[in-house]
């Protein structure tokens, strides 16, 4: 029992990792989650806080999500290239790093590898001398960016090849990396052995091309995607992990103990997301295999209720999404691209919200940025600068260590009385942002509660509580005007560390807006609701502290025109049928976002004709019912899964939209076939369709048709449904 007693209240080192042992009390385990602390490598991501994806290859020409590892290389035409002016957008942007993706799912590479002809070689581009990563990397030393590389384990070229090393079970051999090339020799010496197959072998190779002639690299990024696998394929990650400790010694690793996934691709934050987390009953320092480590993965409860042994670990998240619709450049009429709004509300709720924030800008088939996303990425930087580059707290009285601009010094809240800091200014301010860090570097993650207060009318006013702190909490609240604040740690895991507090004003803008139609064809126009954000628009009217942001006006077009104040004003419902709405709101002279939707025809006349069984709580009607929370489930079977439906009269149809249901990644349609009738008998194929990637990105999809065709029967047959389900599911059905 003393040794027992000794071995709780000893003194606990921090560490990256440390493991809880099975007598470990609640106590314990609390006390040693407190000392888990970021590596130098974790924290500078942290610390770049904003970067950015660059998805560039043969689906840039072939407009697809996934290639299939068959195109042939010459589809990648590309004649020009500019990754001075990639740079110079994402440099205004505010972000600090790129990470390229070097070579996809489809195998095709971008830079000038010995070890395949499957690239940019084979291509028209400089007469096949041309080098993407190349080029890239001159101009993020030239614009003072980090440079990151996306090398996909998965490849389908070396999987669809007939000689492909991809799960050809080849045997482990004592292999030497790099392979010696005639006529292209290493100017990096160094030398590795490892027992391989052929396709570790080819990976390691192509991987010490990238990390010894482009660098210097800092985060090396393997994506856990895999279209399709062959073999019974392992990859020896041990190998690869050594290689890249070895050679960029100052990189971090994605997907793997580094920095791992938030979980989904739409820019969704969580309000609490810990990075020091739980899910590992082995060291990750000596793990070769990782899944996908997302959700609640470090609250109190989940530490105390996890059955013991276990490792706890610090591992940040990135927020990652588009700023288009798909990871790959299509077009600039159909393919949306996100606000500068939606942009700069992801980076408050993922940059202070304890995660890194990888926005992918993907390059056009001129190798540019476009000009819409360009645009989009300086309004993003101009916002950042003007709400976060002049701290409100500049001169205040209240704890210096908080105030210098410093993350290395910090005030320990250690004291028997309330946790916490009060700053004062000579005159009031108009705030609406408060900014806090913690010294994570020495104390880890400790804040689980805390409030902010502001002194008005010779009391405190609570102005905004949230949960835990870590590198960064963004609190984003009503204008609110005081000469003092007050910052109170509620709850804590031990006593925490506080390194930096600062307040800001962000010029409010009118608000998004979000379309909708109802199922008798009546469109409505409001304000964006969304969960993540502190927007107050739908929900506030009766809020005398948010009184300057209610008086906005909504203006639409229907005819494909821009809106603007000219434009009709939205008032109440109206009917529309088969059309294009944009739409924008105004505040006080200031232009919102347009926010686009394209409505097929109305459904009310429409009849399920036939399905492949239904649920009695998901029937077929709920494809159809202009409800995007419903949705269809067919009956168990194996595919083809059939949805056809009698439109009621013969209509000219485009295209379609299909909607997938988000409850799971169960059952949605990947890939079929949408087909018309004249008499709801006989059918005729008109078009073949896929949707990549749904499982990670379950967003609305749209097909148009190369040809518009003349119909009232149509059936949607599913031949590809993900994660292996046998059923199909569907949230909506829209028919252009």
């Amino acid at each position: 029992m003393c040794l027992s007693s000794y071995a709780q209240q000893q003194e606990i080192i921090p560490q990256n990792t440390i493991k809880v042992e099975a007598g470990d009390t609640d106590d314990v385990i609390i006390r040693k989650a407190a000392h888990v602390v970021p590596t130098d490598n974790q924290l500078a991501a942290l610390r770049n806080e904003f970067i950015a994806f660059v998805h560039f290859g043969p689906n840039t020409f072939t407009r697809l999500e996934w290639g299939t590892g068959k195109e042939d290389p010459k589809i990648f035409d590309l004649k020009t290239l500019d990754t001075d002016q990639w740079c110079q957008a994402m440099k205004a942007a505010g972000m600090k790093m790129v990470v390229f993706t070097a070579k996809h799912h489809d195998g095709f590479v971008l830079w000038q590898s010995r070890y395949t002809k499957h690239g940019i070689m084979s291509t028209g581009y400089k007469n096949g001398k041309g080098d993407v990563m190349k080029e890239l990397s001159a101009s993020c030393r030239k614009y003072g960016l980090k440079l990151g590389v996306y090398l996909s384990p998965a490849d389908l070229y070396q999987i669809e090849s007939p000689d492909g090393l991809y799960g050809n079970l080849s045997p482990y051999t004592l292999r030497t990396i790099p392979r010696e090339v005639p006529g292209r020799p290493f100017a990096v010496k160094t030398k590795f052995q490892f027992e391989l197959d052929d396709y570790n072998e080819y990976f390691l190779n192509q991987l010490f091309e990238l990390l010894t002639e482009y660098g210097p690299i800092d985060e090396v990024w393997f994506d856990g995607a895999h279209p399709k696998t062959k073999g019974g394929q392992k990859y020896n990650y041990k190998a690869w992990r050594e290689m890249i400790r070895t050679l960029v010694p100052n990189a971090t690793i994605f997907g793997r103990e580094d920095v791992r996934w938030c979980g989904n691709e739409a820019g969704n934050t969580r309000t609490s997301e810990w990075n020091v987390i739980t899910p590992y009953t082995e060291n990750p320092a000596e793990m070769v295999e990782f899944m996908d480590l997302h959700g609640d993965l470090g609250g109190r409860e989940v530490l105390l209720s996890r059955e013991k042994p276990f490792y706890l670990h610090y591992q940040p998240a990135e927020t990652n999404t588009s700023i288009r619709a798909g990871w790959f450049y299509r077009d600039d009429t159909r393919q949306q691209t996100r606000s500068a709004d939606d942009v700069f509300d992801i980076y408050e709720r993922a940059v202070g919200g304890n995660s890194i924030f990888l926005l992918n800008i993907p390059p056009n088939r001129e190798g540019r940025f476009s000009d819409a996303d360009v645009e989009v990425l300086e309004e993003t930087g101009r916002r950042i600068q003007e709400t976060y580059g002049h701290n409100l707290l500049d001169g205040a009285d209240g704890p210096k260590e908080v105030l210098d601009k410093d993350e290395n010094t910090f005030v320990l809240l250690d004291g028997e009385g309330p946790k916490e800091l009060v700053f004062s200014v000579p005159q009031p301010v108009t705030f609406n942002r408060i900014v806090i860090q913690e010294a994570i570097a020495t104390h880890s993650e400790r804040v689980e509660k805390h409030a902010v207060d502001a002194w008005v009318n010779g009391q405190w006013k609570e102005v905004a509580r949230s949960t835990n702190i870590g590198h960064k909490r963004i609190l984003r609240f009503p204008d609110v005007t005081s000469s003092k604040i007050r910052i109170r740690i509620l709850e804590s895991r031990m006593n925490p560390a506080i390194c930096e507090v600062s307040a800001h004003y962000y010029q409010q803008r009118p608000p998004m807006l979000s379309v909708g139609r109802n199922a008798e064809g009546l469109v409505t126009i409001a304000p964006k609701k969304d969960g993540f954000s502190w927007l107050y628009w739908a929900d506030k009217k009766g809020d005398e502290a948010m009184q300057d942001t209610i008086d906005y006006q909504i203006h639409y077009t229907t005819d494909g025109t821009e809106p603007d104040e000219a434009s009709p004003l939205y008032t109440v419902p109206f009917a529309l049928e088969n059309g294009e709405v944009k739409a924008v709101s105004f505040l006080h002279g200031r232009k919102g976002a347009v926010s686009r939707e394209r409505l097929g025809f109305v459904k009310k006349d429409w009849k399920v004709l036939d399905v492949s069984g239904e649920t009695t709580e998901h029937p077929a009607s709920a494809a159809i019912d202009e409800q995007a929370d419903t949705y269809w489930v067919s009956g168990g079977q194996e595919s083809p899964y059939v949805f056809a439906l009698d439109l009621g009269m013969e209509k000219e149809l485009a295209g379609f939209a299909y909607t997938p249901q988000k409850k799971d990644a169960k059952g949605l349609i990947a890939a079929g076939r949408l087909e018309m009738s004249a008499d709801g008998k006989t059918w005729k194929k008109v078009e073949d369709f896929t949707f990549g990637n749904l499982v990670n990105d379950p967003t609305k999809r749209y097909h148009y048709f190369k040809k518009a065709v003349k119909a009232r029967y149509i059936r949607l047959v599913a031949t590809e449904v993900t994660s292996g389900a046998d059923f199909a599911t569907m949230a909506e059905l829209d028919i252009f």
